[in-house]
C-alpha cells in the first residue's frame, strides 16, 4: 500500500514581512515534502496565511482599505518568496477562504454537539498586537505582554469555551503512549510538563470583533485567530468536503512549528482533535529562533534577516543549505553572512563542487565525455561506504535531523575527493585505459547518487548535476529511491561540458 506523508508550516500571520523564521520553517517543509516524493509516497505539502483578528481589521482601518482589501495585497509577501525560495507546495490556504470558514464552522458544532462547548464570561488582560489574553500569575507589576512588551488592555466579555480541562487526563495519557508525538525531547518534557499541571478550559470567540469567522448561530460572536488557525490543517486535509483526500492524508501529518507557539499545536489542537473525535496528527516538531550575530533579531535593531536579500547575494541553494547545515534543527541558531560564506565555500565550493567539476573535467579530458560501464566497476570499499551513509542519512530524515543528514552525504564527498587524489587518474591515464574508465566511472556514478540525495535541500543544483550527467529521465518526476544504489548508473555517462557548480564566494 502506498505511504502517505503530510506536512504542514504554520500558516502565517499575513501582516508580518517574511524573515528568515518564515523562510527556515518552510524550506525544512519542503525539504520533507521532497524527500518523500523521492520515496514513491503519496505527498501533501502545506502553507499559507492566517488572515483575520483584531491587528488586521485596525491595519486596514489606518490604511483605508476594507481588511479583504489588505489581506489581498499583503498575502503576496509570502507567495513571491516561495517561489523565490524554490519551495513546491502542494496547498497554499488562506483562512479567508470560503471553504475553510464552512470547516470551521463544522468543526465548532461538532465539539458542541458533544458537550465540549459552554457560554460564558471572560476577564483578563488582553494584548491587541499579539490577540492573546493572559492571567495574572504570567505577569509583573508593569502590566506588559510577556511575549511583546506592549501594554496590556482589561478586558471582560462573554465569550464561548472550549472544555479543554477535560482532556488532561486523556493528553497525558497520549503523550505517555507516543513520546515521539512532541519532538524533540526538550520540547516533549516541556509540554509533558505543562499538561500535567492541569488544563483550563479556553476562551475560544470575541464579541464585537467583525473581521473574523462567525459563530454559527451567534453573530455578534467571531472565532478567535488561533481557534480558527489551528483548523486550516483539517480544511486542506479535506475534512468535510472530500472523504478520500482526508482517509489518505489524515492522521499522516507531521507540524513544524516555531517553538513560540507549540503549545497551541501540542496542547490546544490535540485536545480539540480529541474532542471531536478525530485522531491526533503524527507528529509536531517545534524548532528554535534565529539570532542574527549574537542578537536578538528586532525591527529597532535593524538587524532582521531578509531572505530576498539573501537569494539575490548568493542564490537560493546557498541560502537554503546553509539554513539546514548550520545548525541541529530544533535548537536556536546564529546567522551571520560570514559564517554563510564560509560554510558555502567549504562545503560546496571546496568539497562538493570541486569534486564534480574535477570528475566531468577529466571524463572531457581523457575520454571526450563519455564513460562506458567498465567490467569490474564493483568496489567494496565504496559500496560499504554508500550504505553506512545512506541507512544514516535516511534515519536522520525519519528524526528530521538535517544537519547529520547532511553530514552523512558529506562523507561520500570526503571520500570521493580522497579517492581522487589516492588513485591519481592523471597518472592512470598513461599507462592503464580500463583502469581509468573504472576510476571515472565510479566517481560519476558517486556524483548520481549525490544529485539523488541532496535534490531536497539543494533542487536547483541537483538537476544541474543531473543533466551535466547526462541523465536522460527527469530528476524529480519520478521517485527516485532505486537511483540510491551503487552501479545503477547508465551503461555509458555522455556527459555535458563542466561547468562549475559553485564557485568560490569572495
Amino acid at each position: 500500500m502506498e505511504k502517505s506523508f503530510y506536512i504542514t508550516t504554520p500558516i502565517y500571520y499575513v501582516n508580518d514581512v517574511p524573515h528568515i523564521g518564515h523562510a527556515y520553517t518552510t524550506c525544512a517543509a519542503d525539504i520533507l515534502a521532497r524527500f518523500h516524493r523521492l520515496l514513491g509516497e503519496k505527498v501533501l505539502f502545506s502553507t499559507g496565511t492566517d488572515e483575520h483578528g483584531q491587528k488586521i481589521e485596525r491595519a486596514a482601518e489606518e490604511a483605508r482599505l476594507t481588511p479583504q482589501e489588505l489581506v489581498d495585497r499583503v498575502v503576496v509577501r509570502f507567495q513571491d518568496l516561495w517561489k523565490a525560495m524554490n519551495i513546491e507546495y502542494d496547498a497554499f490556504i488562506r483562512t479567508t477562504a470560503k471553504e475553510h470558514e464552512r470547516v470551521v464552522q463544522e468543526f465548532f458544532l461538532l465539539l458542541k454537539g458533544k458537550g465540549y462547548v459552554y457560554k460564558g464570561e471572560y476577564e483578563g488582560w488582553y494584548c491587541v498586537p499579539c490577540e492573546t489574553f493572559w492571567p495574572e500569575s504570567q505577569l509583573d507589576e508593569r502590566l506588559v505582554c510577556p511575549d511583546c512588551g506592549r501594554p496590556l488592555q482589561k478586558l471582560k466579555e462573554e465569550s464561548y469555551f472550549f472544555a479543554l480541562s477535560r482532556f488532561t487526563e486523556p493528553l497525558l495519557r497520549y503523550l505517555e503512549e507516543h513520546p515521539d508525538f512532541v519532538m524533540p525531547e526538550s520540547r516533549y518534557n516541556e509540554i509533558y510538563s505543562f499538561v500535567k499541571g492541569g488544563l483550563k478550559d479556553q476562551s475560544i470567540s470575541r464579541s464585537g470583533l467583525k473581521w473574523g469567522i462567525p459563530v454559527p448561530g451567534d453573530r455578534d460572536h467571531t472565532f478567535y485567530v488561533w481557534f480558527d488557525a489551528l483548523v486550516n490543517y483539517i480544511t486542506v486535509a479535506g475534512f468535510g468536503s472530500d472523504q478520500e483526500r482526508f482517509q489518505t492524508f489524515w492522521p499522516f501529518a507531521y507540524h513544524l512549528v516555531g517553538k513560540d507557539i507549540l503549545r497551541f499545536h501540542a496542547v490546544l489542537w490535540p485536545g480539540m482533535l480529541l474532542g471531536a473525535g478525530l485522531p491526533l496528527p503524527r507528529r509536531i516538531f517545534a524548532h528554535g529562533w534565529w539570532t542574527v550575530e549574537g542578537e536578538k533579531m528586532s525591527k529597532s535593531r535593524g538587524n532582521v534577516v531578509d531572505p530576498y536579500k539573501m537569494i539575490a547575494r548568493y542564490g537560493v541553494d546557498r541560502f537554503r543549505y546553509f539554513l539546514m547545515r548550520e545548525v541541529s534543527f530544533g535548537l536556536d541558531g546564529d546567522f551571520s553572512e560570514k559564517a554563510l560564506v564560509e560554510r558555502s565555500n567549504s562545503d560546496l565550493s571546496d568539497n562538493f563542487g570541486n569534486m564534480v567539476h574535477r570528475t566531468l573535467n577529466m571524463v572531457w579530458k581523457y575520454r571526450s565525455g563519455r564513460i562506458r560501464r567498465p567490467i569490474d566497476y564493483e568496489d567494496s570499499e565504496w559500496e560499504t561506504l554508500l550504505g553506512e551513509a545512506k541507512e544514516k542519512f535516511f534515519s536522520s530524515m525519519e528524526r528530521f535531523a538535517f544537519a547529520q543528514a547532511l553530514e552523512n552525504v558529506w562523507r561520500l564527498i570526503h571520500f570521493a575527493n580522497r579517492y581522487i587524489e589516492k588513485q591519481s587518474p592523471w597518472k592512470v591515464a598513461k599507462e592503464n585505459d580500463a583502469a581509468l574508465d573504472t576510476i571515472l566511472y565510479r566517481l560519476l556514478d558517486c556524483s548520481r547518487i549525490l544529485a539523488v540525495l541532496l535534490s531536497p535541500f539543494i533542487p536547483s543544483t541537483a538537476l544541474r548535476l543531473w543533466e551535466l550527467l547526462g541523465m536522460k529521465a527527469g530528476l524529480v518526476t519520478v521517485s527516485r529511491i532505486e537511483e540510491l544504489e551503487w552501479g545503477k548508473g547508465p551503461e555509458c555517462y555522455e556527459t555535458r561540458p563542466p561547468e562549475p557548480l559553485f564557485p568560490r564566494l569572495v
